[in-house]
């Protein structure tokens, strides 16, 4: 019970990597708050948690909205109490796109989803987070740090969930805030489906994407939440400013 007493919120918790941060945060014993914006979804994240014996509570929330990430966070404290960590995992991956094909409106959409409100969660967390000498998890991903095809406005929004990250875990040090980030490589979420089903062969298209990692497969959803409980335990008391990449090998296989 790592986590026991502790309370995290985590945005886009209702399903893909949020829901499994949000199932192993409270395996571990934390209260968490599920921020997400699609109300059926988050309620049956919630219901599961709450059936099978943890604290959760579904917070609607529009991480692109201001005053919806200021109720998240003063809800959060208003019901639990404290705040311990806030895991900014809310995202989207757009179809592949040249820097031809992307406009500048869905460029700087893009940001407000992936960055600004990385930004925004941080931000509105650390007053709460001094008080209990917390901790930040940033979801940016592999191809932050590695670069991907047909992707320059996703690829900019993690590279700088990135940046953000190391920035603040300097400022924060000193008042025993750590700050990470973590970058998965492929993990068979919802919007993994989704992309498949895209494909002339979905069958096909995830055995392909497996491939790309020398474990042979992408991570589970319940594996990258194992690595962000571990972040924001005390079992990582001396790891801050970093940029976690549980790959499966995947840029290792790159090189290959």
């Amino acid at each position: 019970m790592k986590l026991k007493d502790k309370v995290a919120i985590i945005t886009g918790g209702s399903k893909g990597i949020g829901l499994g941060c949000a199932r192993v945060f409270a395996k571990y014993g934390c209260r968490v708050a599920i921020a997400s914006r699609g109300e059926p979804a988050g309620r049956a994240a919630e219901k599961e948690l709450a059936d099978a014996g943890h604290t959760a509570v579904f917070l609607a929330t529009d991480v692109t909205v201001e005053q919806d990430m200021r109720r998240m966070v003063e809800t959060t404290v208003e019901r639990f109490g404290r705040l311990d960590c806030i895991v900014n995992n809310a995202g989207w991956h757009p179809p592949a796109m040249t820097i031809d094909q992307t406009s500048l409106a869905d460029f700087e959409a893009l940001l407000r989803l992936n960055l600004t409100s990385v930004f925004l969660g941080c931000k509105l967390a650390i007053p709460h987070l001094r008080k209990t000498r917390g901790n930040i998890i940033n979801m940016s991903s592999e191809v932050g740090l590695i670069g991907q095809a047909a992707a320059p406005a996703y690829v900019a929004t993690k590279a700088a969930q990135v940046g953000l990250t190391r920035a603040l875990a300097t400022d924060l040090a000193p008042e025993g805030i750590r700050v990470n980030a973590v970058c998965p490589a492929g993990v068979m979420t919802p919007l993994m489906q989704q992309w498949a089903d895209t494909q002339y062969d979905p069958t096909e298209a995830l055995k392909m994407v497996d491939a790309w990692h020398l474990l042979g497969r992408m991570a589970t959803i319940d594996e990258i939440g194992e690595v962000c409980a571990f972040l924001a335990s005390d079992e990582a008391s001396f790891i801050t400013g970093q940029a976690i990449c549980p790959d499966g090998g995947a840029t290792l296989g790159y090189r290959r």
